[in-house]
Protein backbone atom coordinates (compact mmCIF):
# COMPACT_ATOMS: atom_id res chain seq x y z
CA UNK A 1 0.00 0.00 0.00
CA UNK A 2 1.36 3.42 -0.97
CA UNK A 3 1.58 6.25 1.53
CA UNK A 4 2.64 9.88 1.74
CA UNK A 5 4.78 11.95 4.12
CA UNK A 6 4.01 15.63 4.69
CA UNK A 7 6.41 17.47 7.02
CA UNK A 8 6.05 20.88 5.40
CA UNK A 9 6.13 24.21 7.25
CA UNK A 10 8.19 23.08 10.22
CA UNK A 11 11.68 23.85 11.46
CA UNK A 12 13.29 20.47 10.92
CA UNK A 13 17.05 20.59 10.39
CA UNK A 14 19.71 18.08 9.43
CA UNK A 15 19.67 15.80 6.40
CA UNK A 16 17.36 13.17 4.95
CA UNK A 17 17.93 9.87 6.82
CA UNK A 18 19.50 7.09 4.79
CA UNK A 19 16.84 4.75 6.17
CA UNK A 20 14.24 6.52 4.02
CA UNK A 21 15.66 4.65 1.06
CA UNK A 22 13.70 1.64 2.32
CA UNK A 23 10.34 3.40 1.88
CA UNK A 24 9.64 1.67 -1.41
CA UNK A 25 5.90 2.39 -1.29
CA UNK A 26 6.29 6.14 -0.69
CA UNK A 27 4.47 8.03 -3.45
CA UNK A 28 4.35 11.60 -2.06
CA UNK A 29 7.02 13.39 -0.01
CA UNK A 30 6.57 17.02 1.06
CA UNK A 31 9.40 18.69 3.01
CA UNK A 32 8.56 22.23 1.88
CA UNK A 33 9.82 25.13 3.99
CA UNK A 34 12.11 23.57 6.59
CA UNK A 35 15.80 23.95 7.45
CA UNK A 36 17.04 20.69 6.00
CA UNK A 37 20.47 20.63 4.39
CA UNK A 38 23.16 18.42 2.91
CA UNK A 39 23.03 16.24 -0.18
CA UNK A 40 19.90 14.26 -0.91
CA UNK A 41 20.69 10.51 -1.11
CA UNK A 42 21.06 9.59 -4.78
CA UNK A 43 18.53 6.75 -4.67
CA UNK A 44 15.89 8.86 -2.98
CA UNK A 45 14.64 10.29 -6.29
CA UNK A 46 14.42 6.78 -7.73
CA UNK A 47 11.97 5.25 -5.25
CA UNK A 48 9.78 3.33 -7.64
CA UNK A 49 6.37 4.64 -6.53
CA UNK A 50 7.27 8.32 -6.13
CA UNK A 51 4.92 10.68 -7.94
CA UNK A 52 5.46 13.91 -5.97
CA UNK A 53 8.79 15.24 -4.63
CA UNK A 54 8.63 18.61 -2.89
CA UNK A 55 11.92 19.66 -1.28
CA UNK A 56 11.44 23.38 -1.86
CA UNK A 57 12.65 26.13 0.49
CA UNK A 58 15.36 24.25 2.32
CA UNK A 59 19.13 24.30 2.06
CA UNK A 60 19.83 21.08 0.16
CA UNK A 61 23.00 21.01 -1.94
CA UNK A 62 24.74 18.83 -4.51
CA UNK A 63 23.65 17.97 -8.03
CA UNK A 64 20.32 16.76 -9.37
CA UNK A 65 20.59 13.01 -9.99
CA UNK A 66 19.99 11.67 -13.47
CA UNK A 67 17.92 8.71 -12.29
CA UNK A 68 14.34 9.51 -11.27
CA UNK A 69 11.18 7.55 -10.59
CA UNK A 70 9.49 6.91 -13.94
CA UNK A 71 6.16 7.77 -12.30
CA UNK A 72 7.24 11.25 -11.20
CA UNK A 73 4.64 13.93 -11.88
CA UNK A 74 5.68 16.84 -9.63
CA UNK A 75 9.29 17.84 -8.89
CA UNK A 76 9.85 20.94 -6.73
CA UNK A 77 13.45 21.75 -5.75
CA UNK A 78 12.90 25.49 -5.53
CA UNK A 79 15.04 27.73 -3.29
CA UNK A 80 17.89 25.40 -2.40
CA UNK A 81 21.59 25.20 -3.27
CA UNK A 82 21.53 22.61 -6.05
CA UNK A 83 24.25 23.15 -8.66
CA UNK A 84 25.61 21.68 -11.86
CA UNK A 85 23.76 20.86 -15.07
CA UNK A 86 20.12 19.89 -15.48
CA UNK A 87 20.33 16.18 -16.36
CA UNK A 88 18.76 15.44 -19.77
CA UNK A 89 17.11 12.36 -18.27
CA UNK A 90 14.86 14.70 -16.31
CA UNK A 91 13.10 15.61 -19.57
CA UNK A 92 12.38 11.99 -20.41
CA UNK A 93 9.77 11.60 -17.66
CA UNK A 94 6.48 11.00 -19.50
CA UNK A 95 4.17 11.99 -16.62
CA UNK A 96 5.97 15.10 -15.32
CA UNK A 97 3.70 18.15 -15.48
CA UNK A 98 5.13 20.42 -12.75
CA UNK A 99 8.87 21.22 -12.80
CA UNK A 100 10.18 23.90 -10.43
CA UNK A 101 13.98 24.26 -10.17
CA UNK A 102 13.96 28.01 -9.52
CA UNK A 103 16.38 29.84 -7.24
CA UNK A 104 19.27 27.41 -7.23
CA UNK A 105 22.80 27.49 -8.68
CA UNK A 106 22.18 25.42 -11.79
CA UNK A 107 24.30 26.17 -14.85
CA UNK A 108 24.70 25.07 -18.46
CA UNK A 109 22.17 25.07 -21.27
CA UNK A 110 18.68 23.65 -21.47
CA UNK A 111 18.65 20.08 -22.86
CA UNK A 112 17.29 19.71 -26.40
CA UNK A 113 15.18 16.71 -25.40
CA UNK A 114 12.70 18.84 -23.45
CA UNK A 115 9.97 17.90 -25.94
CA UNK A 116 10.01 14.42 -24.40
CA UNK A 117 7.94 15.84 -21.54
CA UNK A 118 4.92 14.40 -23.30
CA UNK A 119 2.50 15.25 -20.49
CA UNK A 120 3.18 18.93 -21.22
CA UNK A 121 1.34 18.58 -24.53
CA UNK A 122 -1.56 16.51 -23.18
CA UNK A 123 -4.87 17.73 -21.80
CA UNK A 124 -6.37 15.55 -19.06
CA UNK A 125 -10.12 15.17 -18.78
CA UNK A 126 -9.81 13.71 -15.28
CA UNK A 127 -7.86 16.03 -12.98
CA UNK A 128 -5.64 14.62 -10.25
CA UNK A 129 -5.40 16.61 -7.03
CA UNK A 130 -4.02 14.47 -4.21
CA UNK A 131 -1.37 17.10 -3.34
CA UNK A 132 -1.36 20.79 -2.46
CA UNK A 133 1.58 22.79 -3.83
CA UNK A 134 2.72 26.39 -3.65
CA UNK A 135 3.18 27.78 -7.13
CA UNK A 136 4.81 31.04 -8.15
CA UNK A 137 2.88 32.24 -11.18
CA UNK A 138 1.47 35.49 -12.54
CA UNK A 139 4.06 37.38 -10.51
CA UNK A 140 3.10 36.04 -7.09
CA UNK A 141 2.69 32.93 -4.95
CA UNK A 142 -0.46 30.83 -5.08
CA UNK A 143 -1.51 27.61 -3.39
CA UNK A 144 -3.03 25.10 -5.79
CA UNK A 145 -4.10 21.52 -6.02
CA UNK A 146 -1.51 19.64 -8.06
CA UNK A 147 -3.70 19.55 -11.14
CA UNK A 148 -2.12 17.87 -14.19
CA UNK A 149 -3.75 20.49 -16.41
CA UNK A 150 -1.90 23.30 -14.63
CA UNK A 151 1.42 22.52 -16.29
CA UNK A 152 4.41 24.51 -15.07
CA UNK A 153 8.09 24.97 -15.95
CA UNK A 154 10.03 27.32 -13.68
CA UNK A 155 13.82 27.53 -14.14
CA UNK A 156 14.16 31.13 -12.97
CA UNK A 157 17.04 32.62 -10.95
CA UNK A 158 19.79 30.21 -11.94
CA UNK A 159 22.93 30.51 -14.09
CA UNK A 160 21.53 28.89 -17.22
CA UNK A 161 22.67 30.14 -20.61
CA UNK A 162 22.54 29.55 -24.37
CA UNK A 163 19.58 29.43 -26.72
CA UNK A 164 16.30 28.02 -25.51
CA UNK A 165 15.46 24.88 -27.53
CA UNK A 166 12.69 25.44 -30.07
CA UNK A 167 11.02 22.32 -28.69
CA UNK A 168 10.17 24.16 -25.46
CA UNK A 169 7.68 26.31 -27.36
CA UNK A 170 5.98 23.18 -28.74
CA UNK A 171 4.79 22.20 -25.25
CA UNK A 172 1.38 23.61 -26.06
CA UNK A 173 -0.35 22.81 -22.76
CA UNK A 174 2.10 24.71 -20.52
CA UNK A 175 0.32 27.41 -18.53
CA UNK A 176 3.25 28.87 -16.57
CA UNK A 177 6.70 29.37 -18.09
CA UNK A 178 9.33 31.25 -16.10
CA UNK A 179 12.91 31.52 -17.43
CA UNK A 180 13.70 34.88 -15.82
CA UNK A 181 17.01 35.91 -14.24
CA UNK A 182 19.28 33.69 -16.32
CA UNK A 183 21.59 34.29 -19.28
CA UNK A 184 19.50 32.88 -22.12
CA UNK A 185 19.93 34.32 -25.62
CA UNK A 186 18.08 34.08 -28.93
CA UNK A 187 14.75 35.23 -30.30
CA UNK A 188 11.18 34.31 -29.40
CA UNK A 189 10.01 31.92 -32.15
CA UNK A 190 6.74 32.43 -33.98
CA UNK A 191 5.45 29.05 -32.82
CA UNK A 192 4.93 30.51 -29.34
CA UNK A 193 1.50 31.48 -30.68
CA UNK A 194 0.57 27.80 -30.43
CA UNK A 195 0.83 27.87 -26.62
CA UNK A 196 -2.74 29.09 -26.49
CA UNK A 197 -3.44 28.15 -22.84
CA UNK A 198 -0.44 30.09 -21.53
CA UNK A 199 -1.42 32.20 -18.52
CA UNK A 200 1.95 33.41 -17.22
CA UNK A 201 5.14 34.09 -19.21
CA UNK A 202 8.28 35.57 -17.66
CA UNK A 203 11.45 35.94 -19.77
CA UNK A 204 12.77 39.00 -17.94
CA UNK A 205 16.42 39.69 -17.09
CA UNK A 206 18.01 37.64 -19.87
CA UNK A 207 19.71 38.43 -23.18
CA UNK A 208 16.88 37.69 -25.60
CA UNK A 209 16.86 39.92 -28.69
CA UNK A 210 14.99 40.63 -31.91
CA UNK A 211 11.35 41.51 -32.47
CA UNK A 212 8.42 40.23 -30.45
CA UNK A 213 6.56 37.92 -32.88
CA UNK A 214 3.06 38.93 -33.96
CA UNK A 215 1.87 35.44 -33.00
CA UNK A 216 2.12 36.39 -29.30
CA UNK A 217 -1.05 38.42 -29.80
CA UNK A 218 -2.83 35.05 -30.10
CA UNK A 219 -2.20 34.19 -26.44
CA UNK A 220 -5.69 35.15 -25.33
CA UNK A 221 -5.43 33.59 -21.85
CA UNK A 222 -2.20 35.38 -20.96
CA UNK A 223 -2.71 37.17 -17.63
CA UNK A 224 0.90 37.95 -16.75
CA UNK A 225 3.76 38.94 -19.08
CA UNK A 226 7.27 40.12 -18.25
CA UNK A 227 9.78 40.69 -21.06
CA UNK A 228 11.70 43.44 -19.26
CA UNK A 229 15.47 43.91 -19.31
CA UNK A 230 16.40 42.09 -22.50
CA UNK A 231 17.43 43.38 -25.94
CA UNK A 232 14.10 43.28 -27.79
CA UNK A 233 13.55 45.86 -30.53
CA UNK A 234 10.93 47.07 -32.96
CA UNK A 235 7.23 47.60 -32.45
CA UNK A 236 5.23 45.72 -29.83
CA UNK A 237 2.70 43.70 -31.90
CA UNK A 238 -0.76 45.18 -32.06
CA UNK A 239 -3.27 43.09 -30.15
CA UNK A 240 -5.59 43.75 -27.26
CA UNK A 241 -3.77 41.23 -25.10
CA UNK A 242 -0.25 42.69 -25.42
CA UNK A 243 -1.37 46.32 -25.13
CA UNK A 244 -3.30 45.56 -21.94
CA UNK A 245 -0.13 44.98 -19.91
CA UNK A 246 1.60 47.71 -17.95
CA UNK A 247 4.69 49.36 -19.42
CA UNK A 248 6.74 47.63 -16.70
CA UNK A 249 6.32 44.40 -18.68
CA UNK A 250 8.55 45.84 -21.42
CA UNK A 251 10.97 48.27 -19.73
CA UNK A 252 14.71 47.76 -20.04
CA UNK A 253 14.52 47.22 -23.82
CA UNK A 254 15.73 50.61 -25.17
CA UNK A 255 14.91 49.79 -28.81
CA UNK A 256 11.41 48.51 -28.11
CA UNK A 257 8.51 50.86 -28.82
CA UNK A 258 4.77 51.08 -29.32
CA UNK A 259 1.90 50.94 -26.83
CA UNK A 260 2.10 50.74 -23.88
CA UNK A 261 5.57 52.28 -24.41
CA UNK A 262 6.27 55.43 -26.43
CA UNK A 263 5.40 55.61 -30.13
CA UNK A 264 7.90 54.28 -32.65
CA UNK A 265 10.04 56.46 -34.90
CA UNK A 266 10.47 55.53 -38.57
CA UNK A 267 13.77 53.82 -37.83
CA UNK A 268 12.32 51.86 -34.91
CA UNK A 269 9.39 50.62 -36.99
CA UNK A 270 11.81 48.87 -39.37
CA UNK A 271 14.57 47.58 -37.13
CA UNK A 272 17.39 45.33 -38.17
CA UNK A 273 17.46 42.31 -35.90
CA UNK A 274 20.93 42.18 -34.47
CA UNK A 275 22.63 40.43 -31.65
CA UNK A 276 23.18 42.46 -28.51
CA UNK A 277 26.31 44.61 -28.66
CA UNK A 278 29.44 42.51 -28.38
CA UNK A 279 33.10 43.22 -27.83
CA UNK A 280 33.83 43.61 -31.59
CA UNK A 281 33.66 47.39 -31.52
CA UNK A 282 35.99 47.48 -28.54
CA UNK A 283 38.40 45.13 -30.34
CA UNK A 284 38.45 47.32 -33.46
CA UNK A 285 39.09 50.43 -31.38
CA UNK A 286 41.89 48.63 -29.57
CA UNK A 287 43.51 47.59 -32.89
CA UNK A 288 43.22 51.15 -34.22
CA UNK A 289 44.85 52.60 -31.13
CA UNK A 290 47.63 50.00 -31.29
CA UNK A 291 48.33 50.91 -34.94
CA UNK A 292 48.61 54.62 -34.18
CA UNK A 293 50.80 53.92 -31.18
CA UNK A 294 53.05 51.68 -33.28
CA UNK A 295 53.43 54.38 -35.97
CA UNK A 296 54.37 56.95 -33.35
CA UNK A 297 56.87 54.69 -31.65
CA UNK A 298 58.38 53.68 -35.03
CA UNK A 299 58.86 57.30 -36.09
CA UNK A 300 60.45 58.23 -32.77
CA UNK A 301 62.79 55.23 -32.80
CA UNK A 302 63.85 55.87 -36.42
CA UNK A 303 64.35 59.61 -35.96
CA UNK A 304 66.34 59.39 -32.75
CA UNK A 305 68.20 56.33 -34.00
CA UNK A 306 69.66 58.30 -36.93
CA UNK A 307 70.15 61.59 -35.07
CA UNK A 308 71.59 59.84 -32.03
CA UNK A 309 74.06 57.91 -34.15
CA UNK A 310 75.25 61.09 -35.91
CA UNK A 311 75.62 62.83 -32.57
CA UNK A 312 77.50 60.02 -30.79
CA UNK A 313 79.69 58.52 -33.56
CA UNK A 314 82.25 61.08 -34.86
CA UNK A 315 83.16 59.15 -38.02
CA UNK A 316 79.52 58.95 -39.10
CA UNK A 317 79.01 62.59 -38.32
CA UNK A 318 82.04 63.69 -40.46
CA UNK A 319 80.95 61.44 -43.33
CA UNK A 320 77.43 62.86 -43.15
CA UNK A 321 78.70 66.48 -43.23
CA UNK A 322 81.07 65.65 -46.12
CA UNK A 323 78.14 64.16 -48.02
CA UNK A 324 76.08 67.31 -47.46
CA UNK A 325 79.00 69.50 -48.68
CA UNK A 326 79.35 67.45 -51.86
CA UNK A 327 75.63 67.61 -52.55
CA UNK A 328 75.67 71.37 -51.93
CA UNK A 329 78.63 71.90 -54.28
CA UNK A 330 77.00 69.91 -57.06
CA UNK A 331 73.75 71.81 -56.70
CA UNK A 332 75.64 75.15 -56.76
CA UNK A 333 77.62 74.26 -59.90
CA UNK A 334 74.52 72.98 -61.68
CA UNK A 335 72.61 76.14 -60.79
CA UNK A 336 75.39 78.48 -62.01
CA UNK A 337 75.69 76.63 -65.35
CA UNK A 338 71.97 76.97 -65.96
CA UNK A 339 72.03 80.68 -65.09
CA UNK A 340 74.90 81.35 -67.57
CA UNK A 341 73.00 79.59 -70.34
CA UNK A 342 69.92 81.62 -69.52
CA UNK A 343 71.83 84.96 -69.74
CA UNK A 344 73.43 83.99 -73.09
CA UNK A 345 70.06 83.26 -74.60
Amino acid sequence: MTFSVDLSYNSFSGSIPQSWMNLEDLFHINLWNNRLSGEVPRNFFDLRQLEVINLGRNNFSGTIPSKMSKHLQVLILRSNQFEGYIPPQLFNLPYLFHLDLAHNKLSGSMPECIYNLTDMITFHVDSWSSAIIELFTKGQDYVYDANPNRKTIDLSANNLYGEVPLELFRLIQVRTLNLSHNNFIGTIPKIIGGMKVMESLDLSHNNFFGEIPQSMALLNFLEYLNLSYNHFNGNIPIGTQLQSFNASSYIGNPKLCGAPLSDCTTEEKNPKTTMPSTDNEDDEECIRESMYLGMGVGFAVGFWGICGSLFLIQKWRLTYYQFLDEVGDKLYVSLMVKLNRFHKN
